[in-house]
């Protein structure tokens, strides 16, 4: 009998707790805003890289009948480069989801860590877009950033946001390569060169950027000069250039920096540390556009992810690059 009586008992407390949690709460009308106020959010995703814009969207607003917004304002704890700036417009979606700009404000000005800008229509409420460059100062660093708005009554509001870790990776976009020409890639310098200047900057050449129509499974290639003479067909190299990289092609890897904002995956700098290309080979042959290849340099300083942007049958393509210094 105590223990039927007990499982009773325990069966109504788990009914009320049951009948309970799938009430709803009673709406409650939020109190109305008196003061300024002011709110951001982040709208860029993915890696904070060095030279790329993180942007923001900080909105604040004001009663009427308190006045009117008079300026904005965000210090940056580390400078931003050039480039940095905030709107000084405000934006509304159309009916087409065309975003529209208003002007509200004169434009921004930077002093040092700090980007402002001073409203010149009467506006009680405004959403502002702030593009903080990251600055080489920034690199393997933390940021973080206070903004501010004021009104005419002389209240005052500010809003932090981070600290965002900004990445150790650098970034080079839309590279143009071409077979026997500009063919020869350095991952240090992240840039692609002729034959001269491969001559002249042989210990940073990592890689040589070859097309052959056959056999069909050659194509478009990314080669090191230490490789065996069958996978570099027809190529004299330059003096001094025979550097033995490790390489490995991957596919279904399309970056969304290095494409151009056209798809939603990232690589990171855990990925390029991360990457093992212990037993990978010094070729990568038959790529293809958006395909990609890992990389790690002879001297084992670097490692970097490459991707193929565009491909032609001319025996050109555009590259971008992903470089991590080990």
């Amino acid at each position: 009998m105590h223990f039927i009586t007990k499982n009773i008992a325990v069966l109504v407390v788990f009914s009320t707790l049951l009948f309970s949690s799938c009430q709803k709460d009673e709406y409650v009308v939020p109190d109305p805003v008196s003061d300024l106020t002011n709110d951001c959010i982040k709208r860029t995703i993915g890696p904070n890289i060095v030279s790329l814009p993180i942007e923001f969207a900080y909105a604040m607003a004001i009663p009427k009948s308190k006045g009117k917004l008079v300026s904005a304002q965000v210090e940056a704890s580390i400078a931003g480069a050039t480039g940095t700036y905030l709107e000084h417009r405000s934006f509304y979606t159309n009916t087409s989801g065309v975003d529209v700009p208003v002007t509200v404000g004169t434009p921004s000005s930077n002093e040092g860590k700090a980007t402002k800008v001073s409203f010149s229509v009467d506006t009680t409420a405004a959403t502002l877009r702030y593009f903080y460059v990251i600055p080489e100062e920034a690199r393997g660093q933390s940021v973080t950033f206070t903004f501010t708005a004021t009104s005419s009554n002389g209240q005052t509001v500010s809003y932090k946001m981070g600290p965002y870790t900004i990445a150790k990776m650098g970034i080079k976009k839309n590279i143009a390569v071409s077979n026997g020409n500009v063919a020869y890639i350095s991952i240090e310098n992240m840039v692609a060169y002729n034959a001269a200047e491969a001559a002249a900057n042989a210990s940073k050449v990592d890689l040589v950027y070859l097309y052959r129509a056959t056999p069909t499974t050659f194509t478009h290639a990314l080669v090191s000069p230490g490789a065996e003479s069958a996978y570099l067909p027809g190529v004299t190299l330059p003096s001094g250039v025979n550097r033995s990289s490790k390489v490995r092609k991957v596919f279904n890897l399309q970056d969304r920096n290095l494409a151009n904002l056209q798809f939603g995956i990232y690589v990171d700098d855990k990925d390029l540390q991360e990457v093992d290309l212990t037993d990978a080979p010094n070729y990568a042959l038959g790529l293809r556009a958006e395909a990609g290849t890992w990389v790690e340099t002879a001297d084992k300083k670097y490692k970097a992810y490459i991707f193929l942007n565009s491909i032609n049958a001319n025996g050109s393509a555009v590259i971008s690059m992903l470089r991590y210094a080990l």
